[in-house]
């Protein structure tokens, strides 16, 4: 499995991004999946092949579209993204499906959604980019069915899906049976774990981006309430994705967690091709 950081991880850090691209380099990571507030906010140049020398790549830009907005704001905002993808060669851009849960969406709001997600999905297509909307609570996909209506209501080929786990299971919906039903349209995963459901609320918004907020809950991947070392299993190897930290300890947890996503999928490459060896 080909893995990123996120550089949402480092958003209390006075980081620069060559010293996020050096760490991810030294920790093993595939690439750096970019914010996009620290995508507009890094001067101009040719970003995706100086990311390269460190043999990294962009997977994603993950921003938030306002597809309720006026559609020349969401016109413009696109226009700027399919920029910023190019010069970082990202071939995938992240969104949110609205900002309201799917059972208090109205019936023409939840049309004004999909319509604009259509228009989006086009726009992206047309620059060879690939739309994918978050599972995630308070949207339009936050719910296995819900998610699976949407994507039929905006049928469109460039929108896809980014599985986050623990939001799955947060909307009630088993991970596992939820993947086999979206299996067709995920394109990319985000990986993280808390310690106990009561703890969900620090992934709130309003936590995650205070300076202050709390950070008790958050926990490795591998040590939460999910069951990563099973889940990962029934990954195919070319999957991708990111670890979603927004912890502390940044520098110790990131490259642990990595490691154990490594001997987890190692584990089971070598189990395939012990039992190919033992067929043949």
């Amino acid at each position: 499995m080909r893995l990123s950081l996120c550089t949402i991880s480092f958003r209390h850090h006075l980081l620069s991004i060559g010293e996020i691209a050096r760490f991810a380099r030294g920790s093993g990571f595939d690439g750096i999946e970019l914010w996009g507030v620290h995508a507009r906010n890094i001067g101009p140049g040719d970003h995706g092949a100086w990311l390269a020398h460190y043999g990294l790549r962009v997977p994603m830009l993950s921003d938030y579209l306002l597809l309720d907005a006026p559609s020349e704001a969401l016109t413009r905002s696109l226009a700027e993204l399919c920029r910023l993808a190019e010069i970082w060669r990202a071939p995938r851009l992240r969104t949110f499906a609205g900002s309201k849960a799917s059972a208090a969406t109205s019936p023409e709001e939840r049309a004004l959604i999909a319509r604009r997600l259509r228009s989006a999905a086009r726009t992206l297509s047309d620059h060879g980019l690939r739309l994918l909307v978050e599972t995630h609570p308070g949207t339009l996909a936050d719910t296995t069915d819900s998610l699976e209506r949407l994507l039929h209501e905006v049928d469109h080929p460039a929108l896809k899906v980014n599985f986050d786990i623990l939001h799955v299971w947060e909307g009630g919906d088993d991970p596992r049976a939820a993947h086999d039903r979206l299996a067709e349209h995920i394109d990319y995963y985000h990986l993280k774990n808390v310690r106990d459901r009561a703890d969900l609320s620090v992934f709130e918004p309003a936590n995650v981006y205070a300076a202050a907020g709390r950070r008790d809950g958050m926990t490795g991947l591998f040590d939460g309430v999910l069951d990563y070392a099973a889940f990962l299993e029934t990954l195919h190897p070319d999957a991708e994705g990111s670890l979603e930290w927004f912890g502390g300890s940044c520098f110790s947890v990131l490259p642990a967690d990595l490691s154990g996503v490594r001997r987890t999928t190692a584990r089971r490459h070598n189990e395939q091709a012990f039992h190919l060896d033992v067929a043949g």
